[in-house]
């Protein structure tokens, strides 16, 4: 059995790591460097890093923040935010990202997902998907939640599948960082439509809703980020607590 994975997320503005509720009211949380490190010294098995304005502010990643990151980790290191091209995956990758994240461009050119896949093979290409439910219909956002879009999250999910995406983040903007727990039923029922992993992101506030984001979203992984930056819950001791649930994790 695949083991699942627990992933810190970085998300960055400004060059430092920051952290909201439903995508606002940021609060500063650290210099992401130094976090990077210790979440890979500390049990993590992956990490995302998302320069979370570059789409509003229509410029690119910080490759140079990607840099520095990556000659501090030995884990999987997934870099997103404002990538709309082959030559902006070129450049991370070049600069030590393993995968990239792509959103808000996808939506706006599907295509893109054929060709980065293509290029770089479906292992390095993860879609994220911010979705949050507008009259009992999850709805795709997009530009860090800001546009509201007509896609559907479930039709969106299994057109990335279709068009080479090796991976999908999905997260609950209504569950972001409230720590009230994963969407759950929104995930099981994504992968049971799509066969590529599914990352669940937003909620987590306690180590039962890792083990409710892997039983009952049936996830292959889970994304936090403030119970890990302010040290709420310490990744091995979630580990070594999932395990006691039959969980198979990496320790």
């Amino acid at each position: 059995m695949l083991t699942k994975r627990i992933v810190p997320c970085l998300d960055i503005k400004n060059g430092r790591t920051v952290k909201g509720v439903n995508f606002v009211n940021l609060i500063d949380a650290g210099d992401p460097v130094e976090l990077a490190k210790e979440y890979a010294t500390h049990g993590a098995d992956e990490l995302v890093f998302l320069d979370i304005s570059a789409t509003q502010e229509a410029r690119k990643t910080t490759k140079d923040m990607v840099l520095k990151v990556a000659e501090q980790v030995n884990i999987p290191f997934t870099v997103g935010g404002g990538i709309s091209s082959i030559e902006d995956v070129c450049i991370l990758l070049k600069n030590g990202a393993d995968k990239v994240s792509v959103n808000s461009s996808a939506v706006k050119r599907p295509q893109l997902i054929n060709e980065l896949s293509e290029k770089f093979g479906s292992q390095c290409i993860v879609v994220a998907i911010d979705a949050k439910q507008v009259n009992d219909e999850w709805k795709v956002h997009l530009a860090g939640g800001t546009i509201e879009t007509e896609l559907n999250l479930f039709d969106w999910a299994q057109e990335v599948e279709q068009r080479g995406a090796g991976e999908i983040l999905f997260t609950s903007m209504d569950h972001d960082g409230t720590k009230n727990g994963f969407a759950n039923e929104a995930l099981a029922r994504l992968s049971k439509m799509v066969n590529i992993p599914i990352i669940a992101s937003g909620g987590a506030g306690s180590i039962q809703h890792f083990s409710d984001a892997f039983t009952k979203g049936k996830a292959d992984a889970a994304l936090a980020a403030s119970v890990f930056h302010f040290g709420e819950i310490e990744i091995i001791q979630l580990k070594k607590e999932l395990q006691k649930l039959n969980i198979p994790v990496r320790l």
